[in-house]
């Protein structure tokens, strides 16, 4: 059971249109969603500063950031949710899943632009700063939009993360677990 029991509908209605909004069609809303809906403001504000429309990243990319994020958090709850709606959608193959969250990130499975999110994930993860060669290779693959862009992923997805770790929010039943190593 999460320390804060989500929300149950009827939710109201500002709530429940965004509810309807973000989820697929025929999903009920997630964990996460249903637990901030608690706080309408946390709720509001969490959704204000969500980054799952179109930006200069493209959907790949933007995944990428995501899941190496969660996954060296070690929120498996996100990191499951968003392999299970976008892995396939994005042409993550079986060993890119495993290497997100165990592999390098220099891993061969990786494009070159690929590999350089994933060192600015590692960097930003493990010093808290971007390491002159990480920055370099983010410039070469890179607009500055764009690297702003997967800095406030990394960001985001580290607030994400404390909260369905800070809330031991259950797994959803049809989410990825983490591979073993």
């Amino acid at each position: 059971m999460p320390r804060i029991a989500p929300a149950e509908a009827p939710y109201p209605p500002a709530i429940a249109a965004e509810l309807k909004r973000i989820m697929p069609k025929g999903v009920e809303p997630l964990v996460l969603f249903r637990t901030l809906a608690r706080s309408p403001r946390i709720f509001e504000k969490m959704f204000a500063g969500g980054l799952l429309d179109k930006g200069p990243l493209s959907l790949r990319q933007r995944e990428i950031v995501i899941d190496r994020t969660t996954a060296r958090l070690g929120c498996e709850y996100e990191w499951g949710v968003h392999i299970a709606f976008f892995a396939e959608r994005v042409a993550m193959d079986a060993a890119q899943v495993s290497a997100v969250v165990h592999g390098p990130a220099d891993a061969s499975c990786w494009a070159a632009d690929e590999q350089a999110l994933l060192a600015l994930v590692d960097d930003l993860v493990d010093r808290r700063t971007i390491d002159d060669a990480t920055w370099t290779s983010l410039q070469t693959h890179f607009d500055e939009a764009q690297i702003l862009e997967a800095i406030a992923l990394v960001g985001y997805y580290h607030t994400i993360s404390f909260l369905c770790r800070g809330l031991e929010l259950p797994l959803e039943s049809y989410a990825a677990r983490f591979p073993s190593a």
